[in-house]
């Protein structure tokens, strides 16, 4: 199997290299530092957007307001991983990503991770709605997949 075989559904996919001292006293990678590989691919994502070029003037905002994470298999060092992202749904005000991690040591899936993400405006400090030139550029972004 291949990264793209495997991550065929993620339009966007970001390599990560583990570090030695991401891993526990079990000798794996701690299961919160997921939570930072997970923000580096929806950093990753929302370039590929143009999402804070768009959104910057208007002091509208993407905020996570949920994330999960399920492991299914340990990692260590050394090891790259390539983050798989991709948005799965889309409403007025926010959109939710899902991420497939994968061990290129292993050539498996280790991890799925999950995230719902909001608009919010900064000035107001309330929810705002998602532009449609946002809308636009996700639906560009998931069209390089291979669903």
């Amino acid at each position: 199997m291949t990264d793209s075989s495997l991550l065929s559904d993620y339009p966007v996919h970001t390599e990560i290299e583990v570090a030695w001292g991401e891993m526990d006293a079990l000798q794996h990678v701690n299961n919160a530092v997921y939570f930072r590989y997970f923000e580096t691919a929806r950093i990753d994502y929302c370039q590929a957007l143009d999402l804070m070029k768009i959104l910057s003037a208007s002091n509208i905002g993407p905020v996570v307001s949920e994330t999960s994470c399920r492991y299914k298999l340990p990692v260590t060092f050394p090891d790259t991983l390539v983050v798989g992202s991709r948005i799965i749904e889309v409403k007025d005000d926010r959109f939710t990503m899902e991420y497939a991690v994968l061990s290129r040591k292993h050539q498996a899936i280790s991890t799925l991770g999950k995230a719902t993400i909001v608009m919010f405006d900064f000035k107001t400090g309330h929810k705002a709605p998602l532009p449609q030139s946002v809308i636009e550029h996700i639906d560009a972004v998931e069209s390089r997949s291979n669903r």
